[in-house]
């Protein structure tokens, strides 16, 4: 919720109201001009405690109870209340993939060599995390501008292969904006495209001489044109990397299954395999692609704040919640497949059974001011109300928290949704750039060798996880980009077999089952 400075009539509607907690909070009162004793005494003989006198503004700051609240509404000596809103100092977060990758112990200085080809939703060439770096790019007639992105995706991508390093936000595999981006829009406001859109782009991906490829896509039908497409440019030295897919089966996924692409299993912050990523034999990598932070278009994400008893929880907006303010007392509403009694309360609602916007507008329709709920399995998850409209904010939290919760009832809470310029997405397409920025910042410390060579120094170096040796859920395992980067420098080009175009099978298998040093 967006508070605009409030006239004095309307402090009822707003402390009365579900949406805003009341009691105990701060607030700027504005007095009229030489009022300011005068309010002050009455504050204070109604229980207000002054924070901080304002003089030179004709204000002051109040914590206000109920009654103190009560009675500014017909007070003449005062022009408004506001609430007295918290800032935060700028900061910039590291994502957990990062370091999972290592991609915090290579140096990116040398990626002015490198381009990197997003082919995607677009770019949103204005963000604070993207602004800063060298892109360009070209877009599918009826897709819009290149440097539109409609659908968020392209954006997430690029922010985790590239989001600048600038005390903002967050930051990328390659975050001091040496890396060359080309961008090539396929995707329409629907969110889909078409094969020969795909090979179209991989040309266009060519012509600018990209070299590596990132394609946070895929369909379930292959195309003979669209395979000898990537066979070509895997021989003219093109690496092409793309997700494995997200219907968490054995079938295989386009481009990602063909042999001169790189398919990337996703895999969660324990370095388990997401439930979601399909798994087949022609898996070949793994990296970080649940709960994974990154840009999006600005105001067009969201962030969440959720504190019980004045301790806060890690809590994520569900895709489409409303940006408000709810508070009140935390009830159990089983799995939210009913009405619960939750009048003017915050539903805690375990994840299972019905879709979430449905637990949501049951919660809602028994008189609920926010849902919050909690996971089913270890740790938290995005989740989406799938395009449903909602009035009230929505939550996840992780399975831990969700019992900590349950174990503290009842008790009061404050849930805030509010609009930011980045979101947690889940999937195979957040795990891919993770490997297309660690393919570029590697290969850009050794621009002799051929793409063939990085694909097989990857595999040969990867953290083997799961079953021991390439397994179909995550292949050869996370990519790692100092043990790549070590194991070249060691090695060379030339100590690397050459396994590209023929598919996923070559590398030196030396390090392979163990942690290459």
């Amino acid at each position: 919720m967006r508070h605009a400075l409030l006239p004095v009539a309307a402090i009822t509607l707003l402390f009365s109201g579900a949406l805003v907690a009341a009691e105990g909070e701060r607030y700027i009162v504005k007095f009229k001009q030489g009022k300011g004793p005068a309010v002050k005494a009455m504050l204070a003989a109604n229980g207000a405690k002054l924070e901080l006198d304002l003089a030179l503004h004709d204000a002051a700051a109040f914590t206000l109870p109920a009654q103190a609240l009560h009675g500014l509404q017909h007070n003449p000596n005062i022009d408004y209340v506001e609430p007295d809103v918290k800032r935060y100092p700028l900061m910039q977060t590291t994502p957990y993939g990062i370091a999972m990758v290592q991609a915090d112990q290579v140096s990116d200085a040398n990626t002015g060599n490198m381009t990197v080809c997003i082919i995607d939703s677009g770019y949103q060439i204005s963000h604070d995390d993207l602004v800063g770096n060298s892109v360009s790019g070209v877009n599918d007639p009826g897709t819009g501008n290149w440097y539109d992105d409609q659908n968020h995706h392209g954006t997430h991508v690029a922010g985790t292969i590239a989001a600048y390093n600038n005390n903002v936000g967050v930051v990328g595999v390659n975050p001091n904006g040496n890396l060359n981006l080309f961008i090539v829009k396929v995707f329409n406001a629907d969110g889909w495209g078409y094969s020969s859109s795909l090979i179209s782009a991989l040309d266009n991906c060519r012509n600018a001489g990209a070299n590596v490829v990132n394609m946070s896509l895929g369909g379930s039908f292959k195309s003979r044109t669209e395979e000898r497409a990537f066979a070509n440019a895997d021989s003219a030295g093109v690496l092409s990397i793309a997700a494995a897919g997200n219907d968490g089966n054995s079938r295989s996924s386009y481009p990602a299954s063909y042999a001169a692409v790189v398919s990337v299993a996703a895999v969660d912050s324990n370095k388990q395999r997401a439930s979601f990523s399909q798994y087949n034999s022609q898996v070949e990598l793994a990296a970080p692609g649940v709960l994974v932070q990154s840009s999006v278009p600005m105001g067009t994400g969201d962030v969440a704040n959720f504190v019980v008893n004045n301790q806060s929880f890690e809590a994520i907006p569900l895709a489409g919640a409303p940006a408000l303010t709810a508070a009140g007392d935390l009830v159990n509403c089983g799995t939210g497949e009913s009405l619960c009694n939750a009048a003017g309360k915050l539903c805690l609602i375990a994840r299972g059974n019905i879709a979430f916007s449905d637990k949501v507008l049951a919660c809602q329709d028994s008189g609920g001011v926010g849902a919050i709920i909690y996971n089913n399995v270890a740790g938290n998850f995005a989740g989406t109300l799938g395009g449903v409209a909602t009035v009230i904010p929505s939550v996840s939290v992780s399975d831990t928290d969700g019992a900590t919760l349950l174990a503290s009832l009842p008790t009061a809470a404050t849930l805030a949704v509010s609009l930011g310029n980045y979101a947690f997405f889940d999937g195979t397409s957040m795990a891919t750039p993770h490997v297309a920025g660690v393919a570029a910042l590697v290969w850009s410390h050794f621009p002799q060798c051929s793409n063939s060579q990085i694909r097989s120094a990857l595999q040969a170096t990867a953290e083997d996880l799961g079953s021991a040796g390439r397994d179909v859920e995550t292949g050869y395992g996370l990519v790692q980009a100092k043990v790549a980067f070590d194991y070249l420098t060691r090695h060379g080009c030339d100590g690397v077999t050459n396994g590209g175009g023929g598919g996923n099978t070559g590398g030196d298998t030396s390090c392979r089952g163990k942690k290459c040093q």
